[in-house]
Protein backbone atom coordinates (compact mmCIF):
# COMPACT_ATOMS: atom_id res chain seq x y z
CA UNK A 1 0.00 0.00 0.00
CA UNK A 2 1.73 3.45 -0.89
CA UNK A 3 0.87 6.83 0.90
CA UNK A 4 -2.58 6.96 -1.20
CA UNK A 5 -4.36 4.12 0.71
CA UNK A 6 -4.22 2.08 -2.78
CA UNK A 7 -2.22 -1.10 -3.73
CA UNK A 8 -0.40 -1.91 -6.85
CA UNK A 9 -2.19 -5.25 -7.07
CA UNK A 10 -5.46 -6.91 -6.50
CA UNK A 11 -6.57 -9.79 -5.78
CA UNK A 12 -9.48 -11.97 -7.73
CA UNK A 13 -11.65 -10.37 -5.34
CA UNK A 14 -11.42 -6.85 -6.76
CA UNK A 15 -14.16 -4.29 -6.63
CA UNK A 16 -14.84 -4.79 -10.32
CA UNK A 17 -15.65 -8.78 -10.14
CA UNK A 18 -17.59 -7.69 -6.65
CA UNK A 19 -20.68 -5.67 -7.79
CA UNK A 20 -21.91 -4.16 -11.00
CA UNK A 21 -22.80 -0.48 -8.91
CA UNK A 22 -20.39 1.39 -6.22
CA UNK A 23 -21.83 4.24 -3.69
CA UNK A 24 -19.96 7.46 -4.92
CA UNK A 25 -19.33 9.54 -1.45
CA UNK A 26 -18.23 13.15 -2.92
CA UNK A 27 -17.42 15.11 0.48
CA UNK A 28 -16.53 18.79 0.07
CA UNK A 29 -16.12 21.27 3.19
CA UNK A 30 -20.25 22.67 1.78
CA UNK A 31 -22.15 19.96 0.77
CA UNK A 32 -21.71 16.18 0.43
CA UNK A 33 -23.38 14.27 -2.62
CA UNK A 34 -23.83 10.46 -2.94
CA UNK A 35 -24.85 7.49 -5.12
CA UNK A 36 -24.84 4.93 -7.18
CA UNK A 37 -22.85 5.08 -10.24
CA UNK A 38 -24.18 5.08 -13.27
CA UNK A 39 -26.29 8.04 -12.60
CA UNK A 40 -26.10 11.53 -14.34
CA UNK A 41 -26.27 13.56 -10.63
CA UNK A 42 -26.17 12.28 -7.15
CA UNK A 43 -28.97 10.56 -5.25
CA UNK A 44 -28.15 12.17 -2.10
CA UNK A 45 -27.27 16.22 -1.55
CA UNK A 46 -26.63 17.43 1.64
CA UNK A 47 -24.99 20.01 3.67
CA UNK A 48 -21.81 18.38 5.42
CA UNK A 49 -23.11 19.37 8.96
CA UNK A 50 -23.62 17.86 12.17
CA UNK A 51 -25.09 19.04 15.36
CA UNK A 52 -24.58 17.89 18.79
CA UNK A 53 -27.17 17.84 21.32
CA UNK A 54 -26.46 17.49 25.23
CA UNK A 55 -28.20 14.54 26.48
CA UNK A 56 -29.37 15.59 30.09
CA UNK A 57 -30.81 12.48 31.04
CA UNK A 58 -28.54 10.05 33.29
CA UNK A 59 -24.98 12.00 32.57
CA UNK A 60 -22.99 9.81 34.31
CA UNK A 61 -19.90 8.65 33.05
CA UNK A 62 -20.92 5.77 31.51
CA UNK A 63 -23.62 7.63 29.35
CA UNK A 64 -23.90 9.17 26.26
CA UNK A 65 -23.35 13.11 27.46
CA UNK A 66 -24.49 14.44 23.50
CA UNK A 67 -26.10 13.20 20.60
CA UNK A 68 -24.76 13.88 17.33
CA UNK A 69 -26.93 14.21 14.14
CA UNK A 70 -27.45 15.56 10.78
CA UNK A 71 -27.74 18.93 9.68
CA UNK A 72 -28.91 21.97 12.09
CA UNK A 73 -31.08 21.29 14.47
CA UNK A 74 -33.87 24.22 14.64
CA UNK A 75 -34.59 24.13 18.65
CA UNK A 76 -30.66 24.24 18.84
CA UNK A 77 -29.56 26.02 15.85
CA UNK A 78 -26.18 27.00 17.94
CA UNK A 79 -24.90 23.30 17.95
CA UNK A 80 -24.10 22.89 14.10
CA UNK A 81 -20.57 22.72 12.92
CA UNK A 82 -18.73 21.53 9.61
CA UNK A 83 -16.77 18.56 9.98
CA UNK A 84 -14.51 19.68 6.62
CA UNK A 85 -13.20 22.84 7.35
CA UNK A 86 -10.97 24.34 4.01
CA UNK A 87 -10.93 20.47 2.65
CA UNK A 88 -9.33 19.13 5.62
CA UNK A 89 -11.48 16.66 8.45
CA UNK A 90 -11.00 17.99 11.32
CA UNK A 91 -14.27 16.09 13.11
CA UNK A 92 -13.72 12.26 12.34
CA UNK A 93 -16.39 11.67 14.71
CA UNK A 94 -18.89 14.17 12.52
CA UNK A 95 -17.46 12.26 9.50
CA UNK A 96 -18.33 9.03 10.74
CA UNK A 97 -21.61 10.23 11.68
CA UNK A 98 -21.82 11.39 8.05
CA UNK A 99 -20.43 8.31 6.24
CA UNK A 100 -22.69 5.71 8.81
CA UNK A 101 -26.01 7.66 7.28
CA UNK A 102 -25.11 7.58 3.84
CA UNK A 103 -24.46 4.03 3.47
CA UNK A 104 -26.88 2.70 5.81
CA UNK A 105 -29.48 4.18 2.82
CA UNK A 106 -27.81 2.42 0.11
CA UNK A 107 -27.33 -0.44 1.54
CA UNK A 108 -31.11 -1.45 1.94
CA UNK A 109 -31.11 -4.49 -0.36
CA UNK A 110 -27.67 -5.45 -0.91
CA UNK A 111 -24.21 -5.01 2.07
CA UNK A 112 -21.46 -5.84 -0.38
CA UNK A 113 -21.34 -2.50 -2.93
CA UNK A 114 -18.05 -1.63 -2.93
CA UNK A 115 -17.38 2.35 -1.84
CA UNK A 116 -15.50 5.22 -3.86
CA UNK A 117 -14.72 7.90 -1.48
CA UNK A 118 -13.47 11.28 -3.03
CA UNK A 119 -10.34 13.54 -1.22
CA UNK A 120 -8.93 16.56 -1.44
CA UNK A 121 -5.12 16.99 -2.75
CA UNK A 122 -4.44 18.23 0.55
CA UNK A 123 -5.21 15.30 2.39
CA UNK A 124 -2.33 13.98 4.58
CA UNK A 125 -1.32 10.10 4.46
CA UNK A 126 -2.94 10.40 8.24
CA UNK A 127 -5.97 10.43 6.93
CA UNK A 128 -6.05 8.69 4.20
CA UNK A 129 -5.45 5.76 7.12
CA UNK A 130 -8.34 7.12 9.02
CA UNK A 131 -10.34 6.70 6.60
CA UNK A 132 -9.86 3.31 5.67
CA UNK A 133 -9.70 2.59 9.29
CA UNK A 134 -13.18 4.31 9.66
CA UNK A 135 -14.19 2.14 6.10
CA UNK A 136 -12.69 -1.35 6.64
CA UNK A 137 -13.34 -1.60 10.39
CA UNK A 138 -16.55 0.52 11.22
CA UNK A 139 -18.44 0.30 8.06
CA UNK A 140 -17.39 -3.17 6.89
CA UNK A 141 -17.32 -1.62 3.06
CA UNK A 142 -15.88 -5.02 0.99
CA UNK A 143 -13.41 -2.40 -1.25
CA UNK A 144 -12.84 1.23 -1.94
CA UNK A 145 -10.97 3.46 -4.13
CA UNK A 146 -9.80 6.97 -2.57
CA UNK A 147 -9.90 9.50 -5.27
CA UNK A 148 -8.06 12.76 -6.33
CA UNK A 149 -10.96 15.38 -6.59
CA UNK A 150 -9.66 17.48 -9.03
CA UNK A 151 -9.06 14.60 -10.95
CA UNK A 152 -12.19 12.86 -11.07
CA UNK A 153 -13.45 16.51 -12.47
CA UNK A 154 -11.28 15.68 -15.24
CA UNK A 155 -13.05 12.48 -16.50
CA UNK A 156 -16.33 14.01 -15.97
CA UNK A 157 -15.15 16.84 -18.92
CA UNK A 158 -13.97 13.79 -21.04
CA UNK A 159 -10.84 15.55 -21.32
CA UNK A 160 -7.65 14.47 -20.65
CA UNK A 161 -5.30 17.24 -20.91
CA UNK A 162 -6.42 20.57 -19.59
CA UNK A 163 -6.75 23.24 -17.02
CA UNK A 164 -9.20 22.26 -13.86
CA UNK A 165 -10.53 25.45 -12.29
CA UNK A 166 -12.66 24.59 -9.05
CA UNK A 167 -14.41 26.95 -6.70
CA UNK A 168 -16.48 25.38 -4.20
CA UNK A 169 -17.40 25.93 0.15
CA UNK A 170 -14.01 25.95 1.39
CA UNK A 171 -11.54 26.17 -1.42
CA UNK A 172 -10.53 27.36 -4.93
CA UNK A 173 -7.91 24.67 -6.55
CA UNK A 174 -6.68 25.27 -9.96
CA UNK A 175 -4.56 21.82 -11.04
CA UNK A 176 -3.15 21.22 -14.66
CA UNK A 177 -3.67 17.80 -16.18
CA UNK A 178 -1.61 16.43 -19.32
CA UNK A 179 -3.01 12.76 -20.40
CA UNK A 180 -5.03 12.33 -17.48
CA UNK A 181 -2.00 12.82 -15.21
CA UNK A 182 -1.62 15.83 -12.80
CA UNK A 183 1.32 18.28 -13.15
CA UNK A 184 1.63 18.46 -9.43
CA UNK A 185 3.79 21.44 -9.06
CA UNK A 186 1.94 23.68 -11.13
CA UNK A 187 -1.06 23.29 -8.91
CA UNK A 188 -2.80 26.31 -6.67
CA UNK A 189 -4.69 26.26 -4.11
CA UNK A 190 -6.64 29.33 -2.79
CA UNK A 191 -8.25 29.89 0.41
CA UNK A 192 -10.96 31.84 -0.63
CA UNK A 193 -14.09 30.03 -1.37
CA UNK A 194 -18.03 30.58 -0.95
CA UNK A 195 -17.51 30.69 2.99
CA UNK A 196 -15.70 33.57 2.54
CA UNK A 197 -18.47 35.09 0.51
CA UNK A 198 -20.85 34.07 2.96
CA UNK A 199 -18.88 35.39 5.59
CA UNK A 200 -18.66 38.82 3.42
CA UNK A 201 -22.96 39.12 3.17
CA UNK A 202 -23.42 38.22 6.95
CA UNK A 203 -20.82 40.97 8.11
CA UNK A 204 -22.08 43.14 5.42
CA UNK A 205 -25.99 42.72 6.04
CA UNK A 206 -25.90 42.33 9.76
CA UNK A 207 -22.73 44.10 11.06
CA UNK A 208 -22.56 43.93 14.93
CA UNK A 209 -25.47 42.21 15.11
CA UNK A 210 -24.64 38.89 13.21
CA UNK A 211 -24.88 35.58 14.41
CA UNK A 212 -23.60 32.73 12.26
CA UNK A 213 -26.23 30.51 13.63
CA UNK A 214 -29.16 32.52 13.58
CA UNK A 215 -31.24 31.07 11.27
CA UNK A 216 -33.13 33.65 9.71
CA UNK A 217 -29.55 35.32 9.33
CA UNK A 218 -28.06 31.87 7.60
CA UNK A 219 -31.38 31.70 4.99
CA UNK A 220 -31.32 35.06 4.05
CA UNK A 221 -27.28 34.94 3.25
CA UNK A 222 -28.10 31.70 1.21
CA UNK A 223 -31.02 33.38 -0.40
CA UNK A 224 -28.93 36.24 -1.02
CA UNK A 225 -25.90 34.38 -2.63
CA UNK A 226 -28.07 32.06 -4.78
CA UNK A 227 -30.86 33.90 -6.22
CA UNK A 228 -29.22 37.48 -5.98
CA UNK A 229 -25.39 37.55 -6.82
CA UNK A 230 -23.60 37.93 -9.85
CA UNK A 231 -19.93 38.31 -11.38
CA UNK A 232 -20.10 41.47 -13.38
CA UNK A 233 -17.54 41.64 -16.19
CA UNK A 234 -16.43 45.49 -15.04
CA UNK A 235 -16.49 46.04 -11.68
CA UNK A 236 -16.46 50.04 -12.14
CA UNK A 237 -19.07 49.97 -14.64
CA UNK A 238 -21.47 47.35 -12.98
CA UNK A 239 -21.08 50.00 -9.14
CA UNK A 240 -22.18 53.10 -11.31
CA UNK A 241 -25.34 51.31 -12.94
CA UNK A 242 -26.50 50.01 -9.78
CA UNK A 243 -25.54 53.06 -7.82
CA UNK A 244 -27.61 54.92 -10.67
CA UNK A 245 -30.84 52.96 -9.82
CA UNK A 246 -33.57 54.66 -8.02
CA UNK A 247 -34.48 53.23 -4.92
CA UNK A 248 -37.02 50.40 -4.92
CA UNK A 249 -36.52 49.76 -8.90
CA UNK A 250 -35.50 46.20 -9.11
CA UNK A 251 -37.93 43.85 -6.57
CA UNK A 252 -34.56 41.31 -7.31
CA UNK A 253 -32.75 43.79 -4.94
CA UNK A 254 -34.28 43.17 -1.44
CA UNK A 255 -34.88 40.80 1.06
CA UNK A 256 -36.89 40.70 4.14
CA UNK A 257 -36.61 41.20 7.83
CA UNK A 258 -38.75 38.66 10.10
CA UNK A 259 -41.34 41.61 10.61
CA UNK A 260 -41.85 41.84 6.46
CA UNK A 261 -39.75 45.22 6.19
CA UNK A 262 -38.44 45.14 3.09
CA UNK A 263 -34.41 46.53 2.89
CA UNK A 264 -32.27 47.39 -0.22
CA UNK A 265 -29.23 45.24 -1.03
CA UNK A 266 -26.26 47.62 -1.89
CA UNK A 267 -24.16 47.49 -5.13
CA UNK A 268 -21.71 45.77 -3.84
CA UNK A 269 -23.78 43.14 -2.35
CA UNK A 270 -24.98 42.43 -5.36
CA UNK A 271 -21.62 42.18 -6.74
CA UNK A 272 -20.29 40.11 -3.69
CA UNK A 273 -18.95 37.40 -6.00
CA UNK A 274 -16.27 40.02 -7.67
CA UNK A 275 -14.46 38.11 -4.81
CA UNK A 276 -13.06 35.65 -7.06
CA UNK A 277 -11.40 38.03 -9.36
CA UNK A 278 -10.69 41.24 -7.25
CA UNK A 279 -9.78 39.38 -3.67
CA UNK A 280 -7.81 42.62 -2.27
CA UNK A 281 -11.02 44.73 -3.03
CA UNK A 282 -12.32 42.65 -0.29
CA UNK A 283 -9.10 42.39 1.86
CA UNK A 284 -8.54 38.69 1.23
CA UNK A 285 -5.02 37.52 0.18
CA UNK A 286 -3.50 35.81 -2.53
CA UNK A 287 -4.62 36.55 -6.54
CA UNK A 288 -7.36 36.21 -8.26
CA UNK A 289 -8.28 32.62 -9.62
CA UNK A 290 -8.05 34.15 -13.34
CA UNK A 291 -3.74 34.85 -12.17
CA UNK A 292 -4.22 31.37 -10.56
CA UNK A 293 -5.23 29.96 -14.06
CA UNK A 294 -2.46 32.07 -15.58
CA UNK A 295 0.55 31.09 -12.55
CA UNK A 296 -0.79 27.14 -13.54
CA UNK A 297 -0.05 27.28 -16.86
CA UNK A 298 2.79 29.28 -16.75
CA UNK A 299 4.52 27.06 -14.30
CA UNK A 300 3.83 24.02 -17.07
CA UNK A 301 6.51 23.57 -20.02
CA UNK A 302 6.16 26.27 -22.61
CA UNK A 303 4.76 23.58 -25.33
CA UNK A 304 1.58 22.57 -23.34
CA UNK A 305 0.29 25.83 -23.03
CA UNK A 306 -1.79 26.18 -25.98
CA UNK A 307 -3.49 22.66 -24.85
CA UNK A 308 -3.51 23.81 -21.91
CA UNK A 309 -5.61 27.35 -22.04
CA UNK A 310 -7.90 25.55 -25.07
CA UNK A 311 -9.06 23.57 -22.56
CA UNK A 312 -9.75 25.07 -19.18
CA UNK A 313 -12.45 23.38 -17.34
CA UNK A 314 -14.92 25.27 -14.71
CA UNK A 315 -16.37 23.41 -12.01
CA UNK A 316 -17.79 23.55 -8.81
CA UNK A 317 -21.19 25.23 -7.21
CA UNK A 318 -19.12 29.05 -7.47
CA UNK A 319 -18.49 28.59 -11.03
CA UNK A 320 -22.61 28.92 -11.45
CA UNK A 321 -22.98 32.25 -10.12
CA UNK A 322 -24.27 34.12 -13.54
CA UNK A 323 -21.36 36.03 -15.41
CA UNK A 324 -18.51 33.99 -13.74
CA UNK A 325 -17.25 31.92 -16.46
CA UNK A 326 -17.71 34.67 -19.25
CA UNK A 327 -15.31 36.61 -16.89
CA UNK A 328 -12.67 34.21 -16.35
CA UNK A 329 -12.62 33.28 -20.19
CA UNK A 330 -12.25 37.27 -20.66
CA UNK A 331 -9.45 38.40 -17.93
CA UNK A 332 -7.34 35.01 -19.72
CA UNK A 333 -7.32 36.03 -23.14
CA UNK A 334 -7.27 39.90 -22.29
CA UNK A 335 -5.05 40.16 -19.94
CA UNK A 336 -2.55 36.93 -20.94
CA UNK A 337 -3.32 34.81 -23.72
CA UNK A 338 -4.38 37.03 -26.53
CA UNK A 339 -2.49 35.41 -29.07
CA UNK A 340 -3.63 31.81 -28.22
CA UNK A 341 -6.84 30.09 -29.49
CA UNK A 342 -8.28 29.87 -25.48
CA UNK A 343 -11.78 27.76 -24.48
CA UNK A 344 -13.90 27.72 -21.22
CA UNK A 345 -15.76 24.27 -20.81
CA UNK A 346 -18.57 24.06 -18.54
CA UNK A 347 -21.35 21.44 -18.13
CA UNK A 348 -24.48 22.28 -17.04
CA UNK A 349 -23.93 19.76 -13.22
CA UNK A 350 -20.74 21.12 -13.26
CA UNK A 351 -21.35 21.89 -9.31
CA UNK A 352 -21.58 17.45 -9.45
CA UNK A 353 -18.13 17.68 -11.56
CA UNK A 354 -16.70 15.54 -8.83
CA UNK A 355 -19.30 13.19 -8.44
CA UNK A 356 -19.64 12.75 -12.01
CA UNK A 357 -15.90 11.61 -12.95
CA UNK A 358 -16.17 9.57 -9.77
CA UNK A 359 -18.96 7.70 -11.53
CA UNK A 360 -16.92 7.19 -14.45
CA UNK A 361 -13.87 5.65 -12.74
CA UNK A 362 -15.76 3.74 -10.61
CA UNK A 363 -15.70 0.93 -13.60
CA UNK A 364 -12.77 1.78 -16.09
CA UNK A 365 -10.35 -0.89 -15.92
CA UNK A 366 -7.41 1.10 -15.63
CA UNK A 367 -8.49 2.11 -12.45
CA UNK A 368 -8.21 -1.15 -11.12
CA UNK A 369 -5.26 -1.72 -9.68
CA UNK A 370 -6.26 1.69 -7.63
CA UNK A 371 -8.84 -0.29 -5.54
CA UNK A 372 -8.20 -2.00 -2.20
CA UNK A 373 -10.11 -4.35 -0.87
CA UNK A 374 -11.38 -5.62 2.74
CA UNK A 375 -8.71 -8.72 2.93
CA UNK A 376 -5.85 -6.64 1.63
CA UNK A 377 -6.35 -3.99 4.50
CA UNK A 378 -6.61 -6.79 6.73
CA UNK A 379 -2.98 -8.00 5.84
CA UNK A 380 -1.47 -4.58 5.48
CA UNK A 381 -2.14 -4.17 9.38
CA UNK A 382 -1.09 -7.57 9.89
CA UNK A 383 2.36 -6.25 8.20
Amino acid sequence: MDLRGRVQKTSPTSAFTMAARTIIIDHGSGFLKAGFSGWNEPQMVFPSIVNYIPCRENPGPSYAQRRVSLGIDICHPDTFSYPIQRGRILNWEGMEHIWTFVLERHRREHEDFPVMVTESPLKEPADRRKTLEIMFELQDVPSILLADQLEMSLYASGLLTGVVVDSGYGLTRVQPFYLGRPLRPSGKTLEFAGQDLSAYLFKSLFKEDRNHHNLFQLETVATTQMSKCYVPQNLAEALDFRQSLPSGSDENNTYQLPDGTPVELTPMQRLAPEMFFSPQVFDLQGPSISQAVVDAILACEAALHPMLISHVMACGGNTLYPGFTKRLYKELITDHFSSTKAAMWVGSNRNFSVWLGASVVAHLSSYKSEWMTKEEYEESQRL
